[in-house]
């Protein structure tokens, strides 16, 4: 039995349309949340195998900010990108046509993987007036602490491609390697917020188009980080860090926010690479601030 939503009665409080875009010859679908006449825009990507879902516990502590959230194109309801692989720069271009289309000159906001596509569209002309990195990758996964499991899933994602279709796509939507990674990801000591933890995971973790998009958009997470369009972007940049961080340790993060010209970094205690989830208050806080703070500040 799956715990309730901790965040349901503040979600259920802040209005929310679904819409659909044509985006370089694709649909995107997204989710508008909030009121569309607010004066702020924030334009949030989520990370790797989720959805626009991941980052709702967040716009639930954030009141009085429009909030437009894509699903990447190949997960969730956006199909994927028509005759492209789905690498970063695939990525990145359609973050750009998107933002351009939709939501032009709002704030961006990536969670994880979306920490990399979104810094990627920024340092190529993304034009936004802030930036907001939660759990951003300023590392190489293949180098962190949990190294060894990072090149384990990269010979899971390559079976998965690789097998016969039936047996490649039980392998990678089996429930049971997705409870793997939740409870390996997830450091609350909270009961019920583990249960949700791993309740989201269950329900958006296998809403990815095909095995090749998984397979391709996987290799994109695990060979680019944010470090390599830090020194090109040049607006206020928020990163929001976990201390206990399996993926990017802290110490790494400390370096990377010294690679921008201008940055901040927020870090939040007992939590790892599930911020969005565990601890949205904090990063609330810590995203209140910075939109209040003067522009050079």
């Amino acid at each position: 039995m799956s715990a309730p939503h901790p965040y349901a009665s503040r979600l259920a409080t802040i209005p929310v349309r679904r819409h659909e875009t044509q985006v370089l010859g694709s649909t995107t679908a997204w989710w508008e949340y909030g009121d569309p006449d607010a004066r702020t825009t924030v334009l949030a990507v989520h990370g790797f195998r989720g959805d626009h879902h991941g980052l709702q516990p967040v716009v639930a502590f954030v009141p009085g900010v429009r909030f437009v959230m894509p699903d990447l194109p190949g997960f969730g309801q956006t199909p994927p990108l028509a005759q492209t692989t789905h690498d970063l720069d695939a990525y990145a271009r359609w973050l750009i046509a998107f933002a351009g289309a939709v939501a032009p000159g709002a704030i961006v906001l990536g969670h994880s993987f979306g920490s990399i596509v979104a810094a990627a569209a920024v340092a190529a002309g993304l034009v936004t007036p802030r930036l907001i990195l939660i759990n951003p990758i300023g590392a190489p996964a293949l180098e962190g602490p949990r190294g060894v499991l990072t090149r384990l899933a990269v010979l899971y994602y390559r079976a998965g491609a690789s097998l016969p279709a039936p047996v490649g796509e039980w392998l990678l939507r089996n429930r049971v390697i997705v409870r793997v990674m939740s409870v390996s990801m997830a450091k609350t000591k909270d009961p019920d917020l583990r249960r949700f933890v791993h309740g989201q995971h269950d329900a958006y973790f296998s809403g990815f188009a095909d095995r090749d998009v998984l397979h391709d958009a996987f290799v994109a997470s695990v060979s680019n980080d944010v470090r390599a369009f830090a020194p090109d972007i040049h607006v206020p940049t928020l990163l929001i860090a976990a201390d206990r961080d399996d993926i990017t340790p802290i110490e790494a993060e400390r370096v990377l926010a010294t690679m921008f010209t201008q940055a901040s970094l927020v870090e939040i205690p007992d939590v790892g690479h599930l911020i969005h989830y565990e601890t949205p208050q904090a990063a609330a806080r810590a995203i209140d601030r910075f939109l209040g703070a003067p522009a050079g500040g």
